[in-house]
């Protein structure tokens, strides 16, 4: 199994993805939250067996700082060892790993659509998620709201 996607895991924990997104997370809680079975080797006392997280501790941290990535990469690789200590997990992590994937495919789509008024000359950027971008050109000076360009300076 691969490990869950550290970048997913942030996302799901800071709310994107609305309510898919919000589902899959609540169902990552739930089955981190299931009894922990370490395989076949609980109650053998010739074996032992490491403490390891049962992944809770990291889920909680992660929910409470989405933003931090060191946290998420403690939460994937929490899951990560779980899976591979017990069986059951980590078919139910990889079933959950698909839909959630699924999910965040389906809320990427963008739809764009330009249209009504009048557009001088003015750029067009398309796409999701797009923040801090200016364009430092004056708008048309013709119109009901039309700010007059600003004056030159005296040229001396």
């Amino acid at each position: 199994m691969d490990p869950i996607s550290v970048t997913l895991l942030a996302a799901l924990a800071g709310g994107l993805g609305g309510e898919a997104g919000r589902q899959a997370w609540q169902g990552l809680t739930a089955l981190v939250r299931r009894p922990f079975h370490r395989g076949d080797t609980e109650g053998d006392p010739g074996t032992v067996v490491p403490a390891v997280s049962s992944a809770e501790p990291e889920l909680t941290a992660l929910a409470q700082a989405p933003n931090d990535t060191a946290r998420a990469h403690a939460l994937s690789t929490a899951l990560a060892v779980r899976a591979v200590l017990d069986a059951e997990f980590a078919r139910r992590l990889d079933e959950w790993s698909q839909h959630a994937r699924q999910a965040g495919e389906r809320d990427s789509v963008v739809h764009n659509e330009i249209s009504g008024g009048t557009y001088h000359n003015s750029p067009v950027i398309q796409g999701r998620d797009i923040s801090g971008v200016t364009f430092n050109s004056p708008p048309p000076a013709t119109g009901r709201h039309a700010t007059p360009p600003p004056e030159a300076p005296p040229r001396p």
